[in-house]
């Protein structure tokens, strides 16, 4: 795929939104996104939900609204299969669509989508864009203290194992050029939860993307469930250690495991 991306005028941006049991949620973020596409200097900007077979009839809310077909696009799989599964159907959709950029963010209305047009800008120097709380101007608000805690224990402890750079490792707001998803192999990671996020800053940054982290202030939501949980973060911890050990093992020989010794 060309690194070549075109004008704003000309580029075909598509956000990509998992949602399982989001029907508080949905139709006030798609009013959100139609507030953005619609402004001035907008790229054209389509949106993909991506529904794991919510139980609560997202996907039928989404197939009853009116752009349903035009630019808002929906692909139901059968069962919740984790967050890094569905964002993979949705990258993978958009990659063969022909996409130039693409956007993640949550359904449940906590990333600001009005920054969408100047994350994107900034993809005229960049490959991967982070709606970053860590850095300055950013930030988080009416998070409970335990979320917070976790979030931010979370990306400390991912930046100091993987030797990262980036400030917010765990965001789940970005802007990419369609290439550098194929740069970082994203469509053949096999992690969920956050630990997607932190596995695809770490491919970023080891293969050379230009990343760079925008401001946003995140918004905990106000209806619906958060599908953060420990296992969820149990899972990403384990997963960092597992990539920093293979990191180590080879950049060091002597700590691979010693072959079987088979005797005559």
């Amino acid at each position: 795929m060309s690194t070549f991306l075109p004008a704003p005028a000309s580029l075909r941006c598509v956000a990509v939104v998992p949602t399982y049991d989001e029907a508080s949620t949905i139709l006030p973020l798609l009013d959100r996104l139609a507030a953005v596409r619609s402004g001035a200097g907008a790229p054209h900007l389509d949106v993909l939900v991506v529904d794991d077979n919510s139980p609560d009839g997202t996907g039928e809310l989404v197939r009853a609204h009116p752009a349903h077909g035009d630019w808002v696009h929906l692909v139901t799989r059968l069962a919740k299969d984790g967050l890094g599964a569905a964002y993979r159907a949705g990258f993978s959709y958009a990659v063969d669509d022909g996409y130039h950029a693409v956007i993640q963010l949550d359904a449940d209305g906590s990333h600001p989508v009005e920054e969408i047009p100047a994350m994107l800008a900034l993809l005229a120097d960049h490959d991967l864009v982070i709606g970053s709380r860590y850095v300055r101007g950013g930030g988080a608000e009416g998070w409970p203290v335990r979320r917070r805690v976790l979030s931010l224990g979370a990306n400390a402890y991912a930046r100091r194992a993987l030797r990262l750079q980036t400030r917010d490792a765990t965001s789940g707001f970005r802007a990419w050029r369609a290439a550098a998803l194929l740069r970082c192999d994203v469509l053949r990671t096999e992690s969920n939860g956050y630990g997607f996020q932190v596995e695809n800053t770490w491919h970023a940054e080891r293969r050379g993307l230009r990343v760079v982290e925008h401001p946003i202030t995140f918004t905990e939501r106000v209806a619906g469930a958060s599908k953060m949980t420990v296992d969820v973060a149990r899972e990403a911890a384990v997963l960092v250690a597992r990539w920093r050990w293979a990191e180590l093992q080879a950049a060091h020989p002597a700590l691979r495991p010693a072959a079987p010794q088979h005797t005559p």
